[in-house]
């Protein structure tokens, strides 16, 4: 992943063929995802979801450094202590720290695209 923070990311939401649940997931402008939700039942909720993330993604708090080298990650939590999603994995605690300085930057701003209605 660029240690470049500014990058053109988008939320995702689409609904998975294997278990017909909604996800969401956070890409980078190269494609590659950053962040991914757990999977939910109903749309709505994983919209929510898409907000929370939004609303929390600024505050160091809501985050989780897991993992050891080189199986690094990151997850977040909303402020009830429910979890957001986590992060792809990482080989070293810096590109960890871009990884969460890239959500933290682009998260509150990012695009949503609704793949459910392409295939809908």
């Amino acid at each position: 992943m660029s240690t470049n923070t500014s990058l053109k990311c988008k939320f995702e939401v689409f609904r998975s063929t294997v278990n017909n649940q909604f996800y969401f997931r956070l890409r980078a402008e190269n494609s590659e995802p950053i962040f991914s939700s757990e999977g939910y039942l109903r749309k709505s909720d994983c919209l929510s979801g898409v907000t929370s993330v939004r609303k929390h993604t600024t505050q160091e708090q809501y985050y989780n450094r897991l993992g050891k080298a080189p199986n690094l990650y990151f997850t977040m939590e909303a402020s009830n202590g429910e979890p957001l999603g986590r992060s792809e994995m990482y080989t070293t605690l810096a590109a960890r720290e871009v990884g969460i300085a890239s959500v933290k930057a682009n998260a509150p701003v990012a695009p949503l695209v609704d793949l459910t209605l392409a295939t809908a």
